[in-house]
């Protein structure tokens, strides 16, 4: 072999190692991922050193829920009931890491972590629970069904079929869950056809369309109840109508009735924007913290102390502490609304309403701050997508600018002027307060009672009946003092 075939020959050789050296590469690279999967991802059971199959079943459950706490003796007994299976008992509202457990287990479900009770086991997940008789049953049957056939799956395996149960492990890896914190097998159970567990509501008689929020079953209705009543309530917000009955009535006396609808609108709109704003801060606020019991307790003392100091407005108002515009701050206040009548054209009068927006709002969130910080933990605790959250803060604060809309439309009507009395300042305190105070003290000695559709209208029941026997027995003796 002469010289020049000699080095052709290194080349061809030298190529051919280069591309199988690619070819090699490509492979490790395709395969290394699959073999890690196969080698780290735990499945729907394990087997333990004696040859028992062992089921796991993840219980995702909270403290503030109801029917967590009456599904909790039912699950507590399952491990007795069932020596095979494997109990992951979850509550959520101490412990974060469990709320992205539970994220996990529902995303390769594809489903989303959004209700509790949850019970994810053998590749299903189910919410919501009735009774032991009813959704108890249930599922006692499925994990039955699901251990006779992982059982006889195991037990069918044999030496000789090494190569074949590996590579059912491989196919099945694929359609499988994850578990978390727990040792990967060596062999898998087939697919299991379950029945589907029963709802714990009758859809057809207990779903429900909301605004925004779509179908919502009665059972979760606590939550969208919650938020009608606390944002009706905040919307009757004393230092909100004493500035826009004034600057309302400014434009009555200037004889301009477009300028106030004009005016009214964007305060209203510019009130609405910035209070969503405000309570978006405190959510995002709860949000990082995460649901710790301690948390929910300080919220409630808070809310607790802005309740009395409102209540101490009522009867005696603007002694010591309270929660109302300043006395030095009305003058500014003042001038602003008088500088727009002023304003001669459109964009000035705009720019003018927004910056006495601000100021006003400024003033304005000190007189219910105790609303969104209830709301939003409560909000917090219902474990919901980050969406969701901000539908139900932008359904609020959609019925929070509903009474500003209506004294609007009611000074555009009519054309008249009206200033908040005194009186009637004295009264929404005193109901706000006693509302904001009984929800206070839920937060602080049972917060899982505030998921109830019943307490959150015996609350608003109870603070109206309150508020009227108080008023009514104050206006008795003031008549007779000045008798």
């Amino acid at each position: 072999m002469n010289t020049r075939s000699g080095k052709r020959l290194l080349r061809r050789q030298r190529r051919s190692t280069v591309l199988l050296g690619t070819m090699l590469f490509l492979a490790l690279l395709y395969t290394m991922p699959r073999a890690y999967a196969q080698a780290t991802l735990p499945l729907w059971y394990e087997v333990d050193a004696a040859g028992e199959v062992q089921i796991h079943f993840y219980f995702f459950w909270s403290e503030s829920c109801p029917h967590c706490l009456a599904a909790h003796p039912f699950v507590e007994a399952l491990p007795t009931d069932y020596p095979w299976l494997q109990l992951h008992d979850a509550e959520l509202t101490q412990h974060p890491e469990h709320v992205a457990q539970y994220a996990e287990l529902a995303a390769a479900l594809g489903q989303e972590a959004q209700y509790v009770p949850a019970f994810i086991y053998c590749g299903t997940m189910a919410t919501g629970y009735e009774s032991t008789e009813t959704t108890g049953n249930q599922i006692r049957q499925n994990l039955e069904t699901c251990y006779g056939q992982v059982k006889a799956y195991v037990q069918g395996q044999s030496a000789t079929a090494t190569a074949a149960g590996a590579a059912k492990q491989a196919e099945i890896a694929e359609e499988a869950l994850p578990v978390p914190a727990v040792e990967p097998v060596s062999l898998s159970a087939p697919a299991v056809n379950l029945p589907a567990i029963p709802a714990s509501v009758d859809a057809e008689e207990t779903i429900v369309a909301l605004p925004f929020l779509g179908g919502v079953a009665v059972e979760q209705l606590s939550l969208p109840v919650m938020t009608v009543v606390l944002a009706g309530l905040d919307g009757f917000n004393p230092c909100a109508f004493f500035v826009l009955m004034f600057l309302l009535s400014l434009m009555v006396h200037a004889g301009r009735r477009s300028r106030m609808i004009l005016i009214g609108a964007i305060f209203v709109l510019c009130s609405g924007v910035l209070y969503f704003l405000f309570m978006a801060a405190w959510l995002n606020l709860f949000l990082v913290i995460g649901a710790l019991r301690w948390i929910t307790v300080v919220a409630g003392v808070v809310a607790i102390g802005l309740a009395l100091i409102n209540i101490k407005d009522y009867m005696w108002f603007k002694t010591g502490l309270s929660l109302s515009i300043p006395d030095r701050a009305k003058p500014k206040l003042y001038q602003r609304a008088r500088g727009l009548l002023q304003a001669d054209r459109t964009g000035a009068l705009i720019a003018g309403t927004l910056l006495l927006a601000v100021a006003a709002n400024s003033y304005e969130l000190l007189c219910t701050t105790g609303f969104p910080l209830i709301y939003t933990r409560f909000l917090t605790l219902a474990a919901l997508p980050t969406t969701t959250y901000y539908l139900y803060l932008a359904l609020y604060n959609a019925i929070y600018v509903i009474p500003l809309l209506l004294i609007v439309a009611f000074f555009a009507l009519r054309f008249g002027s009206r200033k908040l009395s005194t009186s009637e300042g004295r009264t929404l305190k005193l109901l706000s307060g006693l509302m904001m105070l009984m929800l206070g003290i839920l937060l602080v000695i049972a917060p899982e009672l505030l998921g109830q559709v019943r307490i959150a209208v015996a609350l608003l029941v109870a603070a109206l009946l309150i508020t009227t026997v108080a008023v009514y027995f104050d206006s008795r003796r003031r008549t007779e003092s000045r008798a």
